[in-house]
């Protein structure tokens, strides 16, 4: 399920957005004032989206989490569209501030995907709304910057600095994304990571009994013991996820710091 953001009244979402500290009570339309603020509606929504996905958000569910009907819901908030903008900003103002440089920006930098990491997975609907239109929200220009503060120590040249943004969450969205999937994976299928893939595996030789023939690169990756995990105590899909983000930030630093050689005399 993909929900793309900014899909309400623009005006309406923006000022919502931006609104200043402590407008939570701005109302969007006519009528009495009830006794709610945007800030509960939207702390109500998380917590709804936290439990029950985004198949599960909705005005209704969010009123009924507050004992309120979802028309009342709409003096604050026009809509769901608006709703879903307001959520994915607030719920970034969860990451931090700021990033200590003592260390290096190689440090700062695994610090931020790692708290990245967290963030998605305390919140997974949040992988559910589309990169390709962007909220436009402060708590996303928060990230954004903060992010940028970190890799403007590596002396890059501002236009390096923009894709490397766009490399480093992208790979931490879709590294924590098999993460997020494979916990909902059981309940919604009935059958866990672990039975799935022993199941299917244990027939490839059945259904392919020249597999080793056909791919040789796989086998020789399975002959190298590369599927080997080393800890035991988590589903193996989210084992092999966190490895792969462990191993991939390796690799995208390291590449960070060949470029910094190459561009950067002396």
């Amino acid at each position: 399920m993909v929900v793309y953001a900014g899909q309400g009244d623009a005006a309406r979402s923006m000022a919502l957005l931006w609104r200043a500290a402590g407008s939570g009570e701005v109302r969007t339309g006519p009528g009495p004032k009830p006794g709610l603020t945007v800030d509960l509606i939207v702390d109500a929504a998380i917590a709804v989206a936290d439990e029950d996905g985004m198949p599960g958000l909705s005005m209704r569910a969010v009123g009924e989490r507050l004992g309120r009907t979802a028309m009342a819901l709409y003096t604050y908030v026009p809509s769901k569209s608006e709703l879903i903008d307001l959520m994915h900003d607030h719920a970034l103002a969860e990451l931090p501030g700021d990033y200590d440089l003592a260390r290096g920006w190689r440090a700062a930098v695994r610090a931020w995907a790692q708290d990245q990491w967290e963030f998605y997975l305390r919140h997974p609907w949040v992988l559910q709304v589309s990169q390709a239109r962007p909220v436009l929200g402060p708590h996303e220009y928060d990230m954004l910057d903060n992010l940028l503060r970190i890799l403007f120590e590596t002396g890059l040249e501002s236009k390096i600095l923009r894709r490397l943004v766009g490399t480093l969450v992208g790979f931490v969205r879709g590294a924590v994304q098999v993460v997020a999937e494979s916990r909902q994976a059981p309940d919604e299928t009935g059958v866990t990571d672990d039975e799935w893939w022993y199941a299917r595996s244990a027939l490839l030789k059945e259904v392919s009994p020249d597999f080793a023939e056909r791919f040789p690169n796989v086998v020789k990756l399975d002959s190298d013991r590369a599927f080997e995990v080393m800890d035991e105590t988590v589903p193996y899909l989210e084992r092999e996820a966190r490895e792969t983000f462990a191993s991939g930030m390796t690799v995208i630093l390291d590449g960070i710091e060949a470029t910094i050689e190459r561009s950067i005399p002396g």
